[in-house]
């Protein structure tokens, strides 16, 4: 009889140094963002040291947000809670005759 290794990954999100689902995603968005700022700061002719000082405090900035959205909300929490606006604040009837029917 053969002897098979099982994964235990199956079905798991996944996670990279904290990181979970989208958040992978979002950081590697805001990276090529800050990569396109920097080169739109340089060719502007702005000193690469000034460059260098602005992108590295954005760059602090998108990890630190990313990571904090990662902690707060985890896998899907972002995503229900920017569902949470599309909820009525409250229903209107106009007629008791659904809450009539609900008894039988």
């Amino acid at each position: 009889m053969a002897i098979y290794q099982i994964n235990k990954g199956i079905n798991k999100p996944i996670e990279f140094k904290g990181l979970k689902a989208q958040y992978i995603g979002y950081l590697a968005g805001g990276l090529v963002m800050l990569l396109v700022v920097f080169a739109a700061t340089y060719i502007m002719g702005i000193p690469v040291s000034i460059c260098l000082i602005i992108i590295a405090a954005l760059g602090i900035l998108l990890f630190y947000q990313v990571f904090k959205l990662s902690h707060r909300y985890g896998e899907h929490g972002l995503m229900k809670m920017a569902a949470k606006r599309y909820l009525p604040n409250h229903l209107k009837f106009s007629s008791r005759k659904i809450f009539l029917r609900l008894k039988r």
